[in-house]
C-alpha cells in the first residue's frame, strides 16, 4: 500500500538567487553515472539548475547534486537516492550547456489551497479514411501548473518575491517539501501573481497565485 501523504506541514521555497554560471563540458549520457563534467564550487545537497540547448532532457530542469568527488564534476541525483540514468538522453554537444546553484530563500507561507498537478499528454489524431472509431497518439508532454489561494498580505515577503517574479516574467525555482524530512518535489516554472484581493462576504481576503512548469519535475524521497 501506498505511503499516504497530506498537505499538512509542507513547506514551499522559492528560489531566491542562482549562483555564478558554470560552463559544462561533457555530459556522460551513455550510461546510468548522472556525471556532468565542468569546474564549479558545488556540494553534496546543493540543488542546481541546467540550461542546455543539446541534452533537452536536462534544460530547465532542477537537480540535487548527488555527490562531488572533484571540482572538475559531479554526479546528479535522481528519482529514488541514486545517480540520475541519463541512458538515451541526447548527446551533449560541447558550449551548449550551463549550471547554476540554486538558493531557495524565499518561503510561501499563505497558501490556503492548492489545485492542479496534472500534466498528460495533448493527442495526436491519427485516424485514417479506413478507421470506422477515431484514433489517437500522444503527442508532447503538457507541463504541470499549480493554482493557490493565498491570505491575502501584500506586506508578506513570500507574495512581494512572487509579484516581483510575475511582473519580470522571470522563472524561478520551487522546492515543496511534504513534511520534516518528507518527500520533496523540485522544478522551475513562471509565476502568476498580481495581488489582488478577492473572496467571499464574512469570509478572510484572499488572493491568487500560479505556478506553470517548465520541463519536468523532479522528486526525492526525502
Amino acid at each position: 500500500m501506498a505511503t499516504v501523504t497530506k498537505w499538512s506541514g509542507v513547506a514551499i521555497a522559492m528560489q531566491s538567487a542562482l549562483g555564478a554560471v558554470k560552463t559544462i563540458t561533457a555530459i556522460d549520457t551513455a550510461g546510468a553515472t548522472g556525471v556532468v563534467t565542468g569546474t564549479h564550487d558545488f556540494s553534496s545537497g546543493d540543488y542546481v539548475i541546467f540550461t542546455c540547448s543539446s541534452t533537452t532532457q536536462l534544460n530547465g530542469r532542477v537537480f540535487r547534486v548527488l555527490s562531488v568527488s572533484t571540482t572538475v564534476s559531479f554526479v546528479v541525483e535522481g528519482t529514488g537516492a541514486a545517480a540520475l540514468n541519463m541512458t538515451g538522453y541526447n548527446a551533449f554537444v560541447t558550449g551548449t550547456g550551463t549550471v547554476q546553484k540554486i538558493t531557495f530563500g524565499t518561503s510561501i507561507t499563505t497558501a490556503t489551497s492548492v489545485s492542479g498537478g496534472e500534466a498528460g499528454s495533448d493527442m495526436i489524431d491519427t485516424t485514417t479514411i479506413h478507421d470506422t472509431i477515431k484514433s489517437e497518439v500522444p503527442g508532447a508532454q503538457n507541463p504541470i501548473s499549480y493554482s493557490f489561494d493565498n491570505i491575502w498580505d501584500p506586506a508578506d515577503g513570500g507574495q512581494i518575491a512572487m509579484k516581483a517574479a510575475s511582473d519580470s516574467q522571470a522563472v524561478r525555482a520551487f522546492r515543496f517539501t511534504f513534511g520534516t524530512g518528507g518527500k520533496i518535489m523540485v522544478f522551475a516554472g513562471y509565476v502568476g501573481f498580481s495581488g489582488a484581493p478577492g473572496g467571499t462576504a464574512q469570509d478572510k481576503v484572499t488572493t491568487g497565485s500560479t505556478i506553470s512548469a517548465q520541463g519536468s519535475p523532479t522528486f526525492y524521497a526525502s
